[in-house]
């Protein structure tokens, strides 16, 4: 596995790769990987000639006040993950040489990233599809894959790449869970013992909500009634920032469950804001 840091010269492989007529596979992440990211390389890596991971923190879609310096970080320990599921290129840039100290020019897709994360976390998303794009540009993949954990960010960066005709074919991936139905996060390591006791219940709260618009249940407050009486009873812990039924691609909230919902939560426990989300379906699609 080759580790390139610096990204003039991650753009001049990708170029060869191009000129090479290789299909290049890619999977952007912030590093401190678990199954989660192994999936999305080994998915990479069967349907790829060539697969780059890159490994940045990127502050520009940490707000004032988040967890920008204390997000786990474990090179090493990236590096073995990384090489063990077959990837070719580890690209591992230093933010001062993806971010000029003047840099003012962002990328920013409304509508899609007003609500859910957006709204409490307001430039997020700006920095998201700012490094997204940056990315691609020095990378050139064939196609990209993101886990569905955060379905939010797969339908901003979705509708960033066809509104500008970003030639990357997007690609979603399902969650991992751990064996009780925790979605697998880089946060994680930072719940207590009864925190994480309590954290698989933001998915059982989700599953609880599916399952009534499976029953044919079409009222969204009902739904998400249900969802929130069981967080409140189990997951005490946790402040929910949000709990919402959105649409799969617009991510704008819906009233009715009439066709597909995405059911969606972030919950704030002491140390880890936690998001995660189910599709749900009524009876005629479940």
């Amino acid at each position: 596995m080759r580790i390139v840091s610096d990204p003039k010269q991650m753009q001049e492989i990708s170029i060869d790769l191009r000129y090479e007529r290789k299909t290049v596979g890619f999977v952007p992440t912030m590093g401190f990987f678990h199954q989660g990211h192994t999936s999305l390389m080994e998915y990479a890596r069967e349907r790829a000639d060539v697969v780059v991971v890159s490994l940045f923190v990127n502050p520009a879609q940490f707000g004032p006040n988040e967890d920008l310096d204390r997000y786990p970080r474990d090179l090493d320990h990236d590096r073995e993950v990384a090489a063990s599921a077959g990837v070719d290129i580890l690209f591992t840039p230093d933010p001062a040489a993806m971010y000029a100290p003047d840099a003012s020019t962002f990328v920013t897709v409304e509508g899609v990233s007003a609500g859910l994360c957006g709204a409490s976390r307001p430039t997020h998303f700006r920095g998201v599809a700012t490094v997204v794009t940056k990315l691609f540009m020095l990378v050139n993949p064939t196609f990209a894959v993101f886990g569905e954990k955060d379905r939010q960010q797969l339908a901003v960066i979705s509708r960033m790449v066809r509104d500008l005709n970003i030639p990357v074919a997007v690609v979603g991936r399902p969650i991992v869970r751990e064996a009780d139905g925790l979605a697998l996060s880089s946060r994680n390591v930072f719940l207590s013992r009864e925190e994480r006791d309590q954290a698989p219940w933001i998915n059982k709260a989700l599953e609880a909500g599916a399952a009534l618009a499976a029953s044919g249940i079409r009222d969204v407050k009902t739904i998400l009634a249900a969802a929130r009486d069981i967080l409140a009873a189990y997951a005490p812990l946790g402040a929910v920032d949000y709990l919402e039924a959105v649409d799969p691609e617009s991510m704008q909230p819906v009233e009715t469950a009439a066709g597909p919902v995405v059911l969606a939560a972030a919950v704030q426990f002491s140390r880890a804001r936690l998001i995660d989300n189910r599709l749900a379906l009524p009876p005629h699609e479940a």
